[in-house]
């Protein structure tokens, strides 16, 4: 698959196959692909915490939030949760800023995951006090991020954002999630 194929396959999934067993292994693999991202003045200042294990799970997902734009959906049902969660840190042993660092990590396990036939979801949207206390965090790391990860279940189409300029992401009545994008033209001003 070349690169333009994996950014577009790269989707924000929010329905997954949850039976569906990731191997920690490939939480590493992903993880080894960060180390290849750029970090602000090289501090290399993130890290990880991966659960794959059913329980862990459970509680990790009892503290997000899923899909703002769809208001009357509370997240996935049992069964389509993700099989996988990567915990995104910012180890303040190291430094006080991870400036856009956890951007571009993210999006390196993101395409290394379509790239294996997964998919994932970045969440920002969470209690984070008690992930903390759920992990058995030391105030040394601060969470920064959940990336959900696993075997995508869900069809997400991308669309042109519409003469409206609304840039909401939706489902129809068939379950299939638009991602209305703004066109290449559009994001070009020079």
């Amino acid at each position: 698959m070349d690169f333009k194929d994996l950014a577009k396959k790269n989707r924000s999934y929010r329905r997954f196959d949850e039976q569906f067993f990731i191997e920690r292994y490939t939480l590493t693999e992903l993880i080894g692909l960060t180390r290849f991202a750029a970090s602000g003045r090289n501090s290399q200042p993130l890290k990880y915490f991966l659960s794959n294990a059913e329980d862990l799970n459970g509680k990790i997902f009892s503290t997000l939030a899923w899909a703002g734009y769809l208001k009357e959906w509370p997240g996935p049902e049992k069964g389509e949760r993700p099989s996988a969660y990567i915990v995104v840190l910012l180890d303040r042993n190291i430094s006080d800023n991870y400036f856009c660092d956890d951007g571009i990590a993210m999006q390196n396990i993101l395409l290394g995951a379509v790239e294996k036939g997964l998919g994932g979801c970045i969440l920002r949207a969470f209690n984070k006090p008690r992930l903390k206390e759920i992990l058995k965090l030391s105030d040394r790391f601060d969470i920064i991020d959940v990336v959900a990860i696993g075997k995508p279940i869900e069809k997400v189409i991308i669309t042109n954002v519409g003469e409206d300029g609304d840039i909401k992401y939706y489902r129809d009545e068939n379950g299939i999630h638009y991602v209305p994008k703004r066109s290449s033209d559009e994001l070009i001003i020079g």
